[in-house]
């Protein structure tokens, strides 16, 4: 009861803590994932009824206990409340995102997936849930229609960018990954092998009729990627990308996509030297050939070490141009892999001297809204480089990041706070803050600080603090100003003021501010 109670003392809270873990037999990882899973196996008896309140301070119960163990024992992995070095050398606490956690072990998510209702968990937490006999989602309680499991790549991505903000070391995913056995029968591996022989063929129409087949059957389901590639598609698949025949080199590439979605099969591909092929795709194929290229960068890119790779065989100028010239599906595609790509630091000056920058402004100015998400999904990886914050604040940013702060969704907020975080602490910050002023920027900043995504508050709250800095400044200044104009003898006249003290040209925030011509 002291622990749910509001005012109690935060210093005894570690003593009762450790009593209750102690006594609840909670002192391990494998005790508190046990313990969340019963509680949500209570939650899920109930027939999608209202758990109530006792349910919820379990729960609430349940986490400040897990807190506590991981504090006190940081080999178990990441605490919600964990702690890094700043530059400084010195130890700060740091909060790990809610969204970020499973909601069933509550830990930093290394594998999220996500289950058809559209919740994403840890790939173990969820596999350990149906395998129980569950067939309802653990956050919901409604019924999953089907048990596939499909990689939350994004979140994945977003989870390492944050880490690699924070300081963190991003969570390793297990490197043996369950396969599905057997891959394929006998009969449907003697298909796949005759499918083979015919990509080897001479004959251009039994290439392109083998590349399609392989196409399919690689987007059926994962125990085909496996088998298909096993039995040594990829390095076939890849000569025919250098096909004068579009339209084999189009099934070939997506064939290769189907089989880049299995995690074993992104290491064959980037072993077999595909990036600069899949390139020349991008380059040189049809719209769909090229769609299909970037979405296989994005899908290999999902691995760290291949974002290196990637980036620096010449995809990212490739992206660019299919950003601006693609159709609506290409320009997604693009995106999605540029963002991937750019969470490498590295990666980010290749995109920005690519010309990044000025198409992804004018997405996000643009009236349609096409691809908002993304853009600014970008933009704020980008705002974090140097040349990107120099980039970005020579567009005159400031209006519309402001409108966007203000009336934008809660994830494009949150975003469009981090840019203006990065604008207002580079070179010119202060021409920054002074625009931002002019468009009112102070009544979005306060309602997001209140409202918005933890994230979002986080970016607020720091940029009311260079705010309210910045305006006493500017009041001291003028304070100064008006003193010192106090101080001028009253004989004093326009008339007796020599000539040399007179400027030619007065500056101004405004006549200091980026302008685009």
């Amino acid at each position: 009861l002291s622990v749910y109670d509001k005012n109690y003392d935060p210093s005894a809270e570690l003593a009762i803590l450790g009593r209750l873990s102690e006594k609840l037999h909670l002192m391990t990882i494998t005790d508190l994932t046990q313990e969340s899973l019963a509680l949500h196996e209570m939650v899920a008896s109930g027939g999608g009824q209202d758990p109530g309140e006792h349910i919820e301070r379990m729960s609430m119960l349940l986490k400040k206990i897990k807190d506590f163990v991981q504090t006190q024992n940081p080999d178990m992995g990441p605490p919600m409340a964990s702690r890094v070095l700043d530059s400084n050398g010195d130890s700060r606490p740091i909060t790990i995102p809610d969204e970020f956690r499973c909601p069933i072990s509550l830990e930093l998510m290394k594998d999220p997936v996500i289950v058809s209702t559209g919740q994403t968990y840890e790939r173990a937490c969820i596999e350990k849930w149906i395998a129980s006999g569950h067939h309802t989602c653990p956050t919901t309680q409604q019924k999953m229609s089907t048990s596939a499991l499909t990689p939350n790549y994004v979140l994945r991505s977003l989870i390492s960018q944050w880490c690699e903000t924070n300081g963190m070391e991003p969570p390793k995913r297990s490197t043996q990954p369950n396969k599905p056995t057997p891959a394929c029968s006998s009969s449907e591996r003697a298909n796949i092998d005759a499918l083979l022989s015919k990509l080897c063929s001479p004959d251009t129409e039994e290439q392109r009729s083998a590349a399609a087949e392989l196409r399919l059957l690689a987007k059926r389901n994962a125990n085909n990627r496996i088998c298909i590639a096993e039995a040594g598609a990829i390095p076939l698949l890849l000569s025919l990308l250098s096909s004068s025949d579009l339209r084999t080199q189009e099934h070939a590439v997506t064939a290769l996509l189907n089989l880049s979605i299995h995690e074993d099969n992104k290491a064959s591909i980037i072993s077999s030297g595909a990036v600069p092929s899949i390139v020349h795709v991008l380059k040189n194929g049809s719209m769909e050939a090229r769609e299909n290229a970037a979405a296989t960068l994005f899908s290999l890119s999902v691995i760290d070490e291949y974002k290196v790779t990637i980036g620096g065989m010449g995809a990212i100028p490739a992206l660019v141009v299919l950003l601006g010239e693609g159709s609506q599906r290409g320009k997604k595609d693009a995106a999605a892999a540029l963002f991937n790509l750019c969470i490498y630091q590295g990666n980010k000056g290749r995109a920005i001297r690519a010309g990044l920058v000025p198409l992804i402004m004018g997405l996000v100015t643009n009236p349609t809204g096409a691809l908002m998400d993304e853009a600014m999904a970008i933009l704020s990886i980008l705002s974090s480089h140097p040349e990107g914050k120099a980039a970005i604040g020579a567009a005159e940013p400031v209006p519309v990041l402001v409108e966007m702060i203000g009336s934008g969704t809660p994830r494009n907020r949150e975003n469009a706070a981090a840019v203006m975080l990065h604008l207002c602490s580079g070179e010119h910050h202060l021409v920054h803050l002074a625009r931002a002023q002019e468009c009112g920027i102070m009544v979005p900043l306060r309602e997001l600080a209140l409202n918005g995504t933890d994230r979002g508050k986080r970016k607020a709250v720091q940029l009311l603090e260079r705010m309210s800095r910045f305006l006493v400044q500017q009041q001291e200044e003028q304070e100064s100003q008006s003193q010192a104009s106090a101080q001028v003898p009253p004989q004093a006249t326009p008339e007796q003021v020599p000539e040399n003290d007179i400027p030619e040209q007065l500056d101004s925030p405004a006549s200091q501010y980026p302008m685009v011509v």
